[in-house]
């Protein structure tokens, strides 16, 4: 007895709780508590009787109340689809008290409408583009910097030597290994090859680039992002000369979280950057608890136009050594010069003196001077090591394709053509620029002085009705939504004085210039009777 009372009192829960079958097939069991009998001395009536007299006939009601048709047997899957749908999935559709699904924080700033004119002017220009022949009265794209003036060029090279370029031929069959398999993320050894052979053409042959030392990415943008997280944290700031590409605010800070910090620069000096000026901003950028990690320079600049002298490219490297910060130079206009000053790259400087190079980066592309915006190409070119390291990593989010990569190093490998390429594309850009800014001189628009871009600064400050930044904006408004023309205020370019504008010419053809010229004309004229 002692022997079953213990086994009894260390059963496990679902031994001690198991309760009886259902089934009309199942026999009334009836359990008897034994410790009760076993204890004797009185219990026998309370412990045990009275409780096996109540359970007897609970088992007894349940038998007597269970329904007399058998359970229904479970529905295949097969038919599930012709099952009503329960109360409770019904309700699903009609439980909206929880809201919409989130997105992040990230992603809810970034999908906001951009209040920036030069991105509005972009997507009312694309939806409504000028054609001389097809579309006459549509909108004539001057925001946006594209060269089209030698596509020509392009479309002949392109149609006679795609399928080679793109397929390589092995023993005179065709190969599609070449394409068709995973490549490199950081670009192919051939192809930044023929880039470090293309882009010392394109600066005059006065330096050599190192393959080794380039990233290449699928387009500017991530090339001047990448090479940002690699020097900055969030938080951090780069001085960028003002005014600028407006499309830094999205390229830098979007994803990285780097502030840019301007350095304003006054039309008295055509806005070139003073020394003075980049050091009280580095100061007060400091006050303010923001650690700079680098100048940010444009060389071209956009949208001046204008070069750095030899002395100014000193003076940022000694500046930067000094603060100990790095020195990042977007170069992506360097072949696009018309004026008689040459340009000199950053690369040039720190091989002809002994600088710390690993502080210096240089951004550069295809989109610009060899006219390839959709190829999606850039160039990360540094002299850090560790950077290289890490932007070679980055690139797996930014490749290039590998047919394209297979056509370029074809057609930069071509001396020939490219040497042709840029001596035409220099002339009929300083042609185009000669006749755009002629135009506007007629209307008694001047232009900043430059000598490079695929753009002009056009001072239209007396045209508008207050100068101040809304007067400036409601000149913009005219212009797009009037005489239909997309220009880029000087605003969106953090410019401190009000009435200029970019205006990028290399879209047009020379019989769109006298077009553009008599809508700028129309809003001149009704400002100036207006005032």
């Amino acid at each position: 007895m002692t022997q079953r009372r213990r086994s009894n009192q260390n059963s496990s829960p679902e031994t001690q709780l198991q309760t009886p079958e259902t089934t009309g097939a199942t026999a009334m069991r009836l359990i008897v508590p034994l410790q009760g009998i076993v204890q004797g001395r009185g219990g026998l009536i309370l412990g045990s009787l009275i409780p096996c007299a109540l359970f007897y006939f609970l088992q007894l009601y349940l038998k007597r109340n269970r329904s007399p048709n058998p359970p229904p047997r479970s529905t295949s899957s097969a038919n599930l689809g012709e099952l009503s749908r329960t109360s409770s999935r019904s309700n699903l559709s009609s439980r909206g008290s929880i809201g919409s699904v989130r997105i992040s924080v990230r992603a809810s700033s970034i999908a906001k409408p951009s209040d920036s004119p030069y991105y509005i002017g972009l997507e009312k220009a694309a939806e409504d583009p000028y054609d001389r022949l097809d579309n006459p009265n549509g909108i004539i794209q001057l925001g946006l910097s594209e060269n089209r003036l030698c596509f020509d060029l392009i479309e002949k090279w392109v149609s006679e030597n795609l399928r080679d370029s793109i397929m390589g031929r092995e023993g005179g069959e065709l190969s599609i290994s070449g394409i068709a398999t995973y490549q490199t993320f950081d670009g192919m050894t051939e192809l930044k090859v023929a880039m470090a052979e293309y882009m010392s053409w394109v600066m005059g042959r006065t330096v050599p680039f190192d393959p080794s030392q380039m990233i290449l990415t699928a387009g500017a943008t991530p090339a001047i992002e990448i090479l940002s997280f690699c020097l900055a944290d969030p938080g951090n700031g780069f001085l960028i000369p003002t005014p600028y590409y407006p499309g830094f605010d999205r390229d830098i800070k979007y994803r990285t979280g780097i502030e840019l910090i301007p350095v304003h620069c006054r039309s008295t000096d055509n806005f070139m950057l003073s020394m003075t000026a980049l050091d009280q901003a580095f100061n007060q950028a400091r006050k303010r608890g923001i650690k700079i990690r680098g100048i940010l320079l444009s060389n071209p600049s956009n949208p001046v136009g204008n070069l750095l002298s030899r002395d100014m490219l000193y003076s940022f490297l000694d500046f930067a050594r000094e603060k100990n910060i790095h020195v990042i130079c977007d170069e992506i206009f360097a072949g696009s010069n018309y004026g008689s000053e040459e340009f000199l790259s950053m690369a040039e400087i720190v091989e002809s003196e002994e600088f710390d190079k690993t502080r210096v980066h240089i951004i550069y592309g295809l989109s610009k001077d060899l006219s390839l915006p959709g190829f999606r190409v850039g160039v990360i070119y540094s002299f850090n090591e560790k950077v290289l390291a890490a932007a070679k990593k980055l690139t797996r989010f930014s490749s290039i394709s590998a047919p394209t990569q297979r056509l370029l190093v074809s057609m930069l490998s071509n001396t020939r053509f490219i040497k042709e390429y840029i001596e035409t594309n220099k002339r009929r850009v300083r042609e185009i620029y000669r006749l755009f800014v002629a135009g506007l001189e007629e209307l008694g628009i001047r232009c900043a002085e430059s000598s490079a871009g695929l753009f002009c600064w056009a001072d239209m400050s007396s045209l508008i009705p207050s100068y101040s930044e809304k007067g400036e904006l409601e000149l913009w408004d005219k212009l797009l939504n009037i005489a239909k023309i997309n220009v880029t205020p000087g605003s969106a370019c953090h410019c401190i004085e009000p009435g200029w504008f970019r205006c990028c010419f290399t879209t047009l053809s020379e019989a769109d210039i006298s077009v553009v010229m008599e809508r700028i004309r129309k809003v001149a004229e009704t400002c100036k009777s207006s005032s």
